[in-house]
């Protein structure tokens, strides 16, 4: 078969035309949804161990984009986008992103070092020590009422009932704290309860910034601290927080601020 010139021309302009609808995952309205970006949301997703790659999936985030260009393209003809409010929100939003890109540069530029990561997890295995205490506290407002407790179970009474009167949220509880390291308490509480044997009660009130406590230690076992392999993710996640703010704190002082 042999083609005329236009026929040629119109075959040619189809073949050419073919790649660039396909590159399209669909129109709304006579806008473009690039399949660029169905594929970027799609590999965001799954990097985020959210789901995995499927048809499925890419269907679903088709559907959600087509949606989103239904109500934009709807909030443009009422020019929502001019409101003050709304230019507002844009601008910060924004800012958040560009920030956050910039942080997320910033710690692939100066990753956190395996020695530092060694050296927190000794200085927190250190702070956590060998022990785990189960305790129980009745907190007061008052020297007075923890006296007059103290008393009352000296005489005989039970340290769950007495505990219903505690402003501590483990008041429903019988006062019963649970197991923890004694670094997880302020410091004249921990001194105190270490100092308890096995089922005993402080004699005296022990004060802090909270009010006064009447504790008494149910028991005492070995601590179980877990390896660095386990806890490596949540002490580098801890460590490049504490980078970032550095960082940030640098550049605030930096700043011409009037």
């Amino acid at each position: 078969m042999i083609l005329k010139p236009a026929s040629l021309l119109f075959a040619m302009i189809a073949v050419v035309a073919v790649p660039a609808f396909a590159q399209n995952a669909a129109t709304v309205n006579g806008k473009a949804i690039p399949q660029a970006r169905v594929d970027q949301l799609v590999k965001q997703v799954v990097a985020q161990g959210r789901a995995a790659d499927s048809p499925d999936l890419r269907e679903a985030i088709k559907k959600d984009l087509i949606s989103r260009e239904v109500l934009i393209q709807e909030a443009d003809k009422q020019n929502i986008g001019a409101r003050a409010d709304v230019k507002s929100a844009i601008d910060n939003a924004r800012q958040s992103i560009i920030i956050n890109a910039m942080l997320a540069d910033y710690v692939k530029k100066n990753p956190v070092k395996d020695t530092d990561i060694k050296a927190e997890y000794d200085k927190q295995k250190a702070l956590i020590g060998d022990k785990e205490y189960h305790a129980r506290h009745i907190l007061v407002d008052s020297e007075a009422d923890a006296k007059g407790i103290i008393a009352k179970l000296k005489a005989g009474g039970k340290f769950d009932e007495l505990a219903k009167q505690s402003k501590d949220g483990s008041a429903q509880n019988g006062g019963d704290l649970g197991w923890a390291s004694a670094a997880t308490y302020v410091p004249e509480f921990s001194k105190a309860m270490v100092a308890l044997q096995k089922g005993a009660i402080t004699d005296t009130p022990v004060k802090s910034q909270f009010g006064f406590h009447v504790i008494k230690l149910e028991d005492v076992r070995a601590a179980k601290v877990p390896a660095l392999e386990e806890v490596k993710q949540q002490v580098t996640e801890g460590l490049q927080q504490r980078q970032l703010a550095a960082y940030r704190e640098t550049l605030v002082k930096k700043a011409k601020v009037q």
